[in-house]
């Protein structure tokens, strides 16, 4: 998987790539992490990515100019998919993650200010996803959760495969939540592992927490439960 940033802030980005999982991921070649300034193809001195609204409104919004160039500066492989990170996309999800693990590249377009230039969605035709129903300061942190649950599905890319057919969302768990999880001590503070954990019984210990799972889901996300 390669990952393209536009981003005006490349530092974020790389920071994040460079520990735990996600750089072990790059030192085995499952992922390729590369950012794009939008500020490196402006046209003026002062290196402008952004200007007032036209009609009059508070704050900036991202110019198209340096974007559209950014982003024909990125070479696109075959099988890609065109990113922008806005709270009015569709709400990203376990199964999107999943769908975008298919694809050989992904290009992230990370927002800033009060937004974009409309003609940067007429122009580009990106898709539009959102981490939910909330303002983030910019697109970065949404671009790195797109790119860490995504990460999670390829290939080799975690050491062991079942940790994600154990997630929450998981298809192996039909969509419900994890089980409740515990390790030593067998007791802390007067509060004690369940003993069905503890007997090496694991048909048991599955209907255990398949139980959890769906008592979880239940009180937590009643949403995700089927009818």
């Amino acid at each position: 998987m390669r990952y393209d940033v536009i981003t005006l802030f490349p530092d974020i980005i790389k920071d994040y790539c460079s520990y735990s999982i996600m750089k072990r991921g790059a030192e085995k070649g499952i992922i390729s992490v590369n950012t794009v300034n939008p500020r490196d193809f402006t046209h003026d001195k002062h290196r402008h990515v952004d200007d007032t609204p036209y009609g009059g409104s508070s704050g900036m919004v991202l110019m198209a100019p340096p974007v559209f160039e950014a982003y024909e500066s990125i070479e696109r492989l075959e099988n890609s998919e065109f990113i922008m990170l806005t709270p009015q996309g569709e709400p990203y999800n376990q199964k999107i993650a999943k769908e975008l693990s298919a694809k050989e590249q992904l290009i992230l377009l990370c927002g800033r200010y009060e937004g974009f230039d409309e003609r940067i969605r007429l122009g580009l035709k990106p898709r539009e996803i959102s981490l939910g129903d909330y303002v983030l300061t910019g697109g970065e942190l949404g671009a790195l959760c797109i790119m860490d649950s995504v990460s999670r599905h390829l290939e080799g890319f975690l050491n062991k495969e079942e940790s994600l057919l154990n997630d929450s969302f998981s298809d192996e768990l039909e969509g419900r939540l994890e089980h409740p999880q515990y390790t030593r001590p067998q007791e802390y503070r007067g509060m004690k592992v369940p003993e069905v954990l503890l007997n090496g019984n694991h048909a048991e210990i599955a209907k255990f927490r398949k139980e959890q799972q769906i008592l979880r889901t239940k009180i937590r996300r009643p949403d995700l439960i089927n009818d």
